[in-house]
């Protein structure tokens, strides 16, 4: 059976308000489609969180730096809605863009602190699309949790800052990324790399759990993610945007481990973008 499909916010909230009725708890998967095991992972947690869960798929072109990349990106919803049915994800709710941005539309939220540096520095105005249209996801649902996975973990840490800044009620649940078998974190764009590509594109994750066991040990920070970075682009990767500790809570950089961390990673292998991210905490030597 497939999963039911939504198109407008009015039929939306129509939905929600009968589960309202009943007592239920929802909660709300957003993605842009092209679902892959990463995903689907979200939806099978939300499940067991939640007694309604909606997923989200709309590609949103405010969070897009290229109107090239906007055109190509795919549309995949009947393998999507396919991919769901067998999981028991009650809604599907996929809008346009007119429906989600209608005529003379002119809010955008920017959400400062934790969107700058790191991606935020390499894709300008790309967090203030992606806070705008997940405010509005979360307020057109009315979900009690929202569920986001932690490869993207700057986009994780800045949809719970505008969620608590905006006081909008809902908990958001991270979720651990999902991996290849040789680590490579999933995501829509691994299909992009040729073979070639693929086969060295598992050492940025390598390089990145050694270099976090590394500083999880005491070794010097500055000195330590040189030598990560050269070992990425020994390893074939053309171009590093970005090697950074960061404090996990705000993403203040870091140039000590002295509380917990997120080592975040952003390379380009070929012509393709991939980030990754691994949490390290300072072993203890007593």
């Amino acid at each position: 059976m497939r999963v039911p499909i939504v198109r407008s916010v009015a039929r939306l909230r129509q939905i929600v308000a009968a589960w309202r009725g009943e007592g239920v708890g929802i909660a709300v998967v957003p993605t842009m489609g092209v679902l892959h095991e990463g995903h689907l992972s979200l939806v099978r947690a939300a499940l067991e969180k939640a007694d309604r869960v909606i997923v989200t798929l709309f590609v949103n072109p405010k969070q897009f730096n290229s109107q090239a990349d906007f055109a190509e990106y795919p549309s995949t919803e009947d393998e999507d809605a396919a991919k769901l049915a067998p999981l028991g994800a009650h809604l599907l709710y996929a809008p346009d863009a007119e429906e989600m941005y209608p005529a003379a539309f002119a809010t955008t939220v920017s959400v400062s602190g934790v969107s700058e540096g790191l991606c935020g520095a390499f894709r300008p105005g790309h967090f203030d699309g992606v806070a705008t249209v997940v405010a509005k996801l979360f307020l057109q649902t009315s979900a009690d949790f929202g569920f986001f996975g932690e490869k993207d973990f700057q986009q994780l840490q800045l949809v719970r800052r505008m969620a608590r800044d905006l006081d909008i009620p809902i908990t958001i649940v991270p979720c651990p990324t999902v991996r290849e078998a040789d680590g490579l974190a999933l995501s829509s764009r691994n299909v992009r790399l040729s073979p070639a590509e693929r086969a060295v594109a598992h050492k940025l994750p390598s390089v990145l759990l050694e270099t976090a066991e590394r500083l999880a040990r005491g070794s010097p920070v500055l000195p330590t993610l040189a030598e990560a970075r050269a070992a990425i682009l020994a390893a074939g990767y053309r171009e590093i945007e970005y090697l950074e500790l960061r404090d996990e809570a705000d993403l203040r950089p870091m140039t000590s481990l002295d509380r917990p961390a997120r080592l975040l990673v952003a390379a380009w292998l070929g012509g393709t973008r991939l980030i990754d991210n691994v949490r390290i905490s300072r072993v203890s030597t007593d």
